[in-house]
């Protein structure tokens, strides 16, 4: 069972048995690389356009195509995660993205790009709730949630090192390697992960004992539902205003007069101070989730306004944009790492599934809701400013959520 507030103080890494360590790097380093693949599109979208023609109510669907295959992805991932196990659904996963990511590199029509990130999302949709559900049960009780924001890390510096590789390849005949990089790099992983990977210990007792439960049992009983729909309700919220943003930042950003170079070293410095947004929201949360939840959805809040108003300039958006990638990328590791510990063992992979296949259709949303404004006439600074009542609901579902497990009996909090 995932701990209340109280039993998560003070978690130091520096305890974590050395297989949990192994385990967490090792899902770091697949993060990573679904990092890389994530934001593939949206980094290269400037050079893509111009190359197949796409129109703006095309590119949304290319942006938009993995994902909706996220949301598949993740309900499935999740349950195959209960039925069969978590290492062996991460490994499916892998494989799934790895070959249509290369499957994008190699397309030669804006209908088989679509097509081939519709099925990358279906990859990394199953992958995600199995790192989660790896990283927190390999844990010890007192640091699941500090070892699931670590491993979170790995999001935001692939989103990093995506931006980085399309400035490397500036021009446009360089799209194509970031999807060789992030599909050829996880399959080469792949022989590592089956060497050195270990099947969560929580699940394999669970399994032995043939414990199962039906899923309306898991996501329903014991005072989960409202709990399930805070959760889901903070994650679309909060995956609506990444998602936008990491498929449209760059092309917002030179839609308000900036380079395409300026545009993607703001995108690289939202996803690397990210990467510190989400070490200090897993600091925080094991002290305070409610001042967690103020600090990052408040931050997230202002970052948009300031992303949206100030002067179009490379070293004020440099600014604004790397406080809104701290904000909103410590929202989200704050969600992962709440989640696990909503569910019982027997049905955490179908329940952290459900929560994220329930915020992916807000990244779904995200995308779409860009490319609607910008078709319909709407500015840039336009479309950020659309996030803030979206970032308000976040904020206050969110803080609703850390208050009902705050002050829930122990004897029901979820968990085994």
């Amino acid at each position: 069972m995932m701990p209340s507030n109280s039993t998560s103080r003070g978690a130091s890494p520096q305890t974590m048995p050395p297989r949990a360590i192994i385990t967490i790097l090792l899902c770091l380093l697949v993060a990573t690389f679904e990092g890389i693949d994530l934001q593939a599109a949206g980094v290269v979208a400037p050079q893509v356009v111009p190359l197949f023609h796409f129109a703006v109510f095309e590119l949304k669907w290319f942006l938009a195509a993995s994902t909706i295959g996220l949301v598949v992805g993740a309900l499935v991932g999740g349950r195959v995660a209960d039925l069969w196990g978590r290492k062996a659904a991460l490994m499916i996963s892998i494989a799934l993205f790895g070959i249509f990511s290369v499957a994008t590199a190699l397309a030669a029509s804006k209908l088989q790009l679509i097509e081939a990130r519709f099925l990358t999302g279906l990859g990394l949709g199953g992958a995600l709730p199995n790192l989660i559900a790896l990283t927190a049960e390999s844990a010890p009780p007192h640091q699941k949630r500090f070892a699931v924001a670590m491993m979170y890390i790995g999001m935001p510096l692939g989103g990093g090192g995506a931006g980085l590789l399309s400035l490397i390849g500036a021009n446009s005949s360089g799209w194509q390697d970031m999807f060789y990089i992030g599909g050829i790099a996880p399959l080469l992983l792949l022989p590592l992960l089956a060497w050195l990977l270990r099947e969560s210990s929580e699940f394999r007792t669970v399994h032995a004992a043939k414990s199962s439960l039906g899923i309306g049992q898991g996501l329903w009983a014991n005072g989960r539902a409202v709990q399930s729909l805070l959760l889901w309700t903070s994650f679309f919220a909060a995956l609506l205003v990444l998602y936008l943003l990491l498929n449209w930042l760059p092309s917002l950003l030179v839609a308000r007069g900036l380079t395409r170079v300026d545009a993607s070293w703001i995108q690289v410095a939202f996803n690397l101070v990210g990467a510190v947004g989400v070490v200090l929201s897993g600091a925080l949360l094991a002290r305070s989730p409610r001042v967690t939840v103020l600090v990052f959805f408040g931050g997230t809040i202002l970052g948009l306004v300031l992303l949206a108003t100030v002067p179009a300039q490379f070293g004020v958006e440099l600014l604004a944009g790397s406080l809104v990638g701290a904000a909103v990328l410590g929202c989200q590791s704050m969600l992962y790492a709440i989640a696990p510990g909503l569910y019982p063992t027997a049905l955490r992979g179908t329940g952290v599934g459900a929560a994220v296949s329930a915020g992916r259709l807000g990244s779904v949303a995200g995308p779409l809701v860009a490319g609607i404004v910008l078709q319909t006439g709407g500015s840039a600074s336009s479309v950020l400013t659309y996030l803030l009542p979206v970032s308000a609901v976040g904020l206050i579902t969110s803080m609703i959520l850390v208050r009902k497990i705050s002050y829930q009996d122990p004897k029901l909090v979820p968990g085994d």
